[in-house]
């Protein structure tokens, strides 16, 4: 990979990285607190995880842009380019996510079609509270993924 490129990548992948700690922030402010019988809070929980769900698309992207760019299935693209993104790509690129990133994921990508579609379901309390967890385990395995993929770029 030419040096510039490897550098502009760095540093998109860098932004974005805060971009995704400043949306943690908000979804831990959120969650302070939470009362089952506070539905516009519970409202705001699921907007950040949704929130966090897209920004982490986005940083796939990035990625997929720098390196392939190219998802055949339009009707399945989100799917697809997190399955890609957990693929190693023989000199191309090392894999982005690892398979306990993509599990989680792939369950926080069903969370935010649900909520994105689901116009006049309540929050269920239950569900909420699984993805809260998964969202908050995903932060120490996505940064962990993001740095050994940098790290695994640096090295080739």
């Amino acid at each position: 990979m030419d040096k510039n490129a490897s550098i502009v990548l760095r540093v998109d992948i860098e932004t974005q990285m805060t971009q995704l700690e400043e949306i943690y922030e908000k979804l831990e402010q959120r969650a302070q607190d939470m009362e089952a019988d506070d539905p516009a809070r519970l409202e705001s929980i699921a907007y950040q995880i949704h929130n966090l769900y897209n920004a982490v698309e986005d940083l796939l992207k990035i990625v997929a842009a720098h390196f392939e760019n190219h998802i055949a299935d339009a009707d399945r693209w989100h799917s697809a380019l997190l399955k890609r993104m957990a693929q190693m790509i023989p000199a191309l690129r090392p894999a982005l996510l690892s398979e306990t990133t993509f599990r989680l994921l792939d369950s926080l990508r069903s969370f935010r079609h649900f909520f994105r579609h689901a116009y006049s379901a309540d929050i269920d309390l239950s569900q909420l509270m699984a993805n809260l967890a998964k969202a908050r385990q995903l932060r120490a395995q996505l940064q962990a993924d993001v740095k050994h993929f940098l790290d695994q770029l640096d090295a080739s």
